[in-house]
């Protein structure tokens, strides 16, 4: 896998040096590029399809070990010159060849060699054709297997928070629709799937209802051949026809063949368990015979793309247990289901509990400890706080069963995963960061479509959801992820695996053993750590290291000096708010390969900072106001600005000759700036912005009064906040109807007092693709909303906070499309339109700490629907 992540890294470096410098990169050198950039293309190539196939392991590690130190030893010559190109242009393309001459010659000879073992593989395999196997048998190796074994053994006898689950199961399974239909259960690793697979399977009703009862199990090990003997030695058992005497001399053909003809006539129930493919699935499909009979199949798999895939219409998602169902199921493992627990650690165990994140695999693993050690406080009190080396001490159950999921993952999906190791425990990590990491670590291959690299790692982050890999932890109004994290068991298997692979260092420990020489190995670093003062642990990080992330939660301050040695570093992240520089110290601004800076400082950003002419991502954190410098102009390649505090931006200086053909084109996001700023000159400097948060100051003259912003010309701005910091008696309303927004607005925010009427609302119709409103803390004023017949919103959704809205006059017409409607801290508000209803694309209604009489009209809206036979409407009340 780090292989695979130091070819696609090569290639981009290699894309990117070619398309700054085309002028200087001529002759011999451009051709040794060119030469370098197919060679890379094709371990690329070898590496995806190495696998998925059968190429002997051992040799596949060999040469994985030897194209990762070539293909890392050759970017690190190109960049150490693009270093170089500003001071010695001339002897560019003479530097180059030279110090890429050997690593040239060496990654044409691991070409040849792979070249010859895929050629000889491709021979000795040309006779061993497999029914099937054109879609994909998935050998991997006999560890998944024992795996998979090893997770039915611990789910067994997991009982708890299943009674609910395993009810809806039991009855799709027996509804009286004709049709086979596919019932289909998903979940992360370890949940319970497989134990709630098989007590529908063995459930009395089930019994009684099914002429056949038949389980196979996919995994990951999948072979056609013996899915078909499964299903064979299940119908045997259930019948009295013995099929099983001459099965080995039949082909595949002929035992599918076979399980069709037994399976004709008599209601069946299949439970097709641990499915990872949807290519598995369609070249198994066919197999069972719909005879209008009432029969099933029973599905299960990791990936909640499959279920969806295999039926788009229902598929039950498995949940983590509450904390009431974790703790019995801690409790009776720990104690035993018959006896009792001393009252005096009903407490720490449900805090174990509780950090266990309702997932029954850990529950099973620490209950296990728990029932070895003395039953005290203390002992327990120990436990909790050594969880986390408790579940890596058991590999075997738990980690190991999880790497299943790890390994099933395409190549280009693993180092984003992995890269979830970086960040400590519980760290909930935002969306848009976690995006801008991975693109400046070099993960995300830039796209042969039109999909920008957001879009990209958004469909990667998107894939590890559905594979249940990564957690959604909070969802935008908008249903877009917010933020994510992982579970702690899956963090565990992260953290060894990193280490394992050489993809990343963690540093988990304060104490550092002053003897150690011992460099750290790979490229990236992350220390989650009280103290990392020390410039002992800098200095065993290797020179060429691509990643520093620190962590703190004390007040550590690291001496800039230590980051002078790593010249090709990408990406620089302090996350500890208590550390501040005085000012970014210099040595910082020499990293010329910087793509991610995050950075706190008591003083304004440097002049010098727009010699990181490769940063792309800039999160600069600071306590009061400032203007950035007119020199982040030349700073073409920034994607996302994110400045703590409201900001002024300097105009580009167009009359400047210096600064004649300046902007940031490639600027997608820019947060937290003066709507003074948002002047023609500036907006036109930023043309392809998607996200901005502006923010209107309380300053009477620089206040954002009788003058319109005109962002008419941000064609791709999707979504805009405005913030007010104004207070109420300085500054005068404020009137949206004389502000230009664009036509491409879908999500608009007003957060702060504002003060236009409740009138001009109703002009955003006006935005054909607004999809979002949200009205927050007084933004308007006024205590009626009135819409007219005309104010249709077409698609939308709303949420209103501490708003002084008294009465809501609308009807259903004004907002056909709404899906969700949530209002917080509405003290004043009557009630809700009650003609809401009637909007047949509603699906909630949420309030918050409203009055009595919304409530009390929301809870109407429902029933009369509820009365209706429509079901679809939900209300959630909240106080």
């Amino acid at each position: 896998m780090e292989a695979y992540i130091a070819v696609i890294s090569l290639l981009q470096t290699l894309e990117q040096f070619q398309e700054r410098h085309p002028v200087l990169i001529q002759g011999q050198t451009a051709k040794t590029l060119e030469s370098l950039h197919n060679t890379a293309e094709y371990f690329q190539n070898f590496l995806e399809e190495a696998s998925k196939s059968r190429f002997d392991p051992e040799k596949i590690k060999s040469f994985e070990e030897i194209i990762r130190s070539a293909a890392n030893d050759a970017e690190d010559v190109i960049e150490v010159c693009w270093t170089c190109v500003n001071a010695s242009e001339s002897s560019l393309n003479k530097n180059l060849r030279r110090n890429l001459r050997p690593v040239v010659k060496r990654i044409n000879t691991i070409r040849n060699e792979v070249m010859e073992t895929v050629s000889d593989f491709s021979t000795s395999s040309r006779n061993d054709h497999r029914f099937l196997e054109s879609v994909g048998d998935f050998f991997i190796d006999s560890t998944s297997s024992r795996s998979n074994r090893m997770l039915q053994h611990l789910e067994g006898d997991i009982l708890q928070g299943l009674d609910e689950d395993l009810e809806i199961i039991v009855r799709r399974l027996t509804e009286t629709l004709s049709d086979l239909e596919i019932v289909t259960i998903s979940g992360m690793g370890g949940i319970g799937k497989t134990t709630l697979a098989r007590k529908a399977h063995d459930h009395l009703k089930i019994r009684y209802h099914f002429d056949i009862r038949v389980w196979v199990t996919i995994s990951q090990v999948y072979g056609s051949r013996n899915v078909l003997l499964e299903a064979l030695h299940c119908i045997s058992k259930q019948t009295s026809i013995d099929i099983e005497k001459d099965y080995e001399k039949k082909d595949d053909n002929e035992l599918a063949d076979l399980v069709q003809k037994k399976l004709k006539g008599p209601r069946y129930l299949i439970v097709v368990d641990d499915i990872w493919s949807t290519d598995v699935w369609d070249s198994i499909r066919a197999i069972f015979p719909d005879c209008n009979n009432r029969s099933r199949i029973l599905l299960t798999t990791r990936e909640t793309k499959v279920a969806i895939y295999v039926n788009p219409v229902s598929p039950h998602e498995m949940n983590t247990l509450n904390l009431e169902n974790s703790w019995k199921l801690l409790r009776d493992k720990a104690f035993g289901p018959k006896y009792d627990h001393p009252p005096e650690l009903e407490e720490i165990g449900k805090q174990i509990a509780e950090k266990c994140q309702g997932l029954p695999l850990t529950i099973s693993v620490i209950a296990g400890h728990l029932s070895k050690v003395a039953r005290t406080l203390e002992s327990w009190m120990d436990v909790y706080r050594t969880m986390g080396e408790i579940i890596a001490s058991h590999l075997d159950k738990c980690l190991g069963v999880l790497g299943l999921s790890y390994h099933n993952l395409p190549n280009h999906l693993k180092p984003c995963f992995l890269s979830m190791g970086s960040f400590p425990e519980d760290y909930q990590a935002e969306t848009w960061r976690l995006i801008q990491l991975w693109i400046a670590e070099g993960f995300i291959r830039r796209p042969e479509s039109d999909k920008t690299l957001e879009e990209v790692a958004e469909d990667y982050l998107e894939d590890l959801i559905t594979r249940n890999l990564i957690i959604v932890n909070k969802r935008r109004f908008s249903s877009e992820i917010k933020v994510c994290g992982m579970h702690d068991l899956l963090r565990e298997f992260c953290l060894t695996e990193v280490e394992m692979a050489k993809f990343l260092h963690v540093e988990r420990t304060d104490v550092f053993l002053t003897l150690s020489t011992q460099k750290y190995n790979g490229r990236r670093f992350s220390f989650q750590i009280n103290s990392y003062s020390d410039d002992r642990r800098f200095k065993l990080l290797t020179s060429v290291a691509r990643s520093i992330y620190l962590f703190s939660k004390t007040h550590n301050f690291v001496r800039p000096e230590v980051f002078s040695r790593f010249h090709l570093l990408r990406v620089l992240a302090v996350f500890n708010e208590n550390e501040s520089y005085h000012s970014i110290p210099p040595v910082i601004t020499k990293l010329f390969h910087l793509r991610y800076l995050q950075v706190r400082s008591l003083a304004k950003l440097p002049a010098s900072i727009s010699e990181l002419q490769n940063l792309q991502t800039l999160i600069y954190e600071r306590n009061n106001h400032a203007t950035l410098p007119e020199k982040v102009w030349t700073m073409k390649n920034l994607r996302h600005i994110h400045i703590r505090k409201a900001c002024y931006l300097p105009s580009p200086g167009r009359k400047s000759i210096l600064y004649k053909h300046l902007g940031m084109p490639n600027l997608v996001e820019l947060s937290n700036v003066y709507f003074t700023s948002c002047t023609n000159e500036i907006l036109s400097s930023i043309p392809n912005l998607k996200r901005l948060i502006a923010h209107h100051n309380d300053v009477p003259k620089k206040s954002w009064v009788n003058r319109p912003v005109d962002m008419s010309r941000l064609t791709k701005l999707e979504a805009l906040k405005c913030v007010s910091n104004a207070f109420l008696s300085w500054t005068p309303p404020i009137s949206i109807k004389e502000s230009f927004l664009p036509a491409s607005l879908k999500r608009l925010t007003f957060s702060g007092w504002f003060g236009f009427p409740w009138e001009d609302i109703s002009t955003l119709v006006k935005l054909p693709n607004l999809e979002e409103l949200k009205l927050k803390d007084r933004a308007a004023i006024g205590y009626v909303w009135r819409l007219h017949d005309d104010d249709i919103f077409e698609s939308l959704k709303l949420l209103f906070r501490k708003v002084l809205l008294t009465n809501w006059v609308a009807s259903s017409d004004n907002f056909p499309s709404l899906k969700h409607l949530v209002l917080k801290k509405c003290d004043n508000l009557k009630e809700i339109p009650i003609d809401f209803g009637e909007i047949c694309s509603l699906e909630s209604i949420e309030l918050h700490n409203c009055s009595t009489s919304a409530e009390d009209s929301a809870r109407k809206i429902e029933q009369e629907q509820e009365d209706m036979g429509n079901n679809c409407l939900k209300v959630y009340i909240h106080t």
